[in-house]
């Protein structure tokens, strides 16, 4: 069954995205134009907010994540990008992404703040915990 979901976060930089996926070993795929999912939608679940059935699938670019069976689809929406992807167990990218794709998010957001760091003149360190990252900006 597939159900399609939107991870909760707004791209506004897709080079901050692109280093998010290195950073975690996901392949950024610039202009793909679908993404891998179950293929249709069974109508068991809502649809993402702003999405229609004849838009799933459809994207401006993926990732691909490495021993997933499916993809992450980089749709955009007005000035910045919105995430899409099939949880779907079995898709595999459940698992891969983190809970509520907690694992892309951070690492989105890490590298934004580290682009930021670095336009204004700061120094950026990250520290890896147990089960978080800790980052230190200094002048």
């Amino acid at each position: 069954m597939s159900h399609i979901s939107r991870i909760e976060l707004d791209i506004k930089d897709l080079q901050s995205l692109k280093e998010a996926c290195k950073r975690l070993g996901f392949e950024f795929r610039k202009n793909q134009q679908s993404y891998l999912w179950y293929g249709r939608w069974v109508g068991d679940s809502p649809l993402p907010e702003g999405i229609t059935e004849d838009q799933l699938g459809k994207c401006d670019h993926a990732i691909k994540v490495p021993g997933a069976q499916y993809e992450v689809g980089v749709v955009r929406k007005g000035q910045s990008f919105i995430l899409l992807y099939d949880e779907w167990v079995k898709g595999g990218l459940k698992t891969k992404l983190g809970v509520n794709a907690g694992l892309l998010k951070q690492a989105y957001t890490i590298e934004t703040l580290r682009k930021e760091a670095r336009q204004k003149n700061y120094r950026f360190h990250e520290t890896k915990m147990k089960k978080q990252i800790r980052v230190t900006l200094t002048l």
